[in-house]
């Protein structure tokens, strides 16, 4: 792994060039940036989805174990249930956030 880590550093030290070159004068900069934007937007609006989804049965699941157990203190467990699963919703919100920034927001051609 560190093997990896130092060859690419090597790569990006040894070829500069690369890295700054610019686009054909033939067509435009970046052509490949607003599909690639689509697919990475879906994709992480879909794990990120599927992943709150999950966290946020195992979360009620849990509360509700907890309250069959002690009934006497199903008040702070529902609290606590309750800003878990919105610190988990946010989750969801962040992804959405930057997938909408992913497919609005047009990259800056020369």
């Amino acid at each position: 792994m560190r093997r990896s880590l130092m060859l690419a550093g090597l790569v990006v030290l040894l070829f500069p060039g690369l890295a700054l070159a610019q686009a054909p004068a033939g067509g435009p900069a970046g052509s490949w940036v607003g599909p690639f934007g689509v697919l990475v937007s879906g994709l992480a609006m879909a794990f990120a989805a599927g992943l709150c989804a999950l966290g946020q049965g195992r979360a009620i699941a849990a509360a509700v174990e907890a309250m069959a157990r002690q009934p006497g203190a199903a008040a702070r467990i529902q609290t606590a249930m309750i800003i878990g699963l919105a610190l988990i919703e946010s989750l969801a919100i962040y992804v959405l956030v930057v997938a909408m920034i992913l497919l609005f927001v047009q990259p800056i051609t020369g």
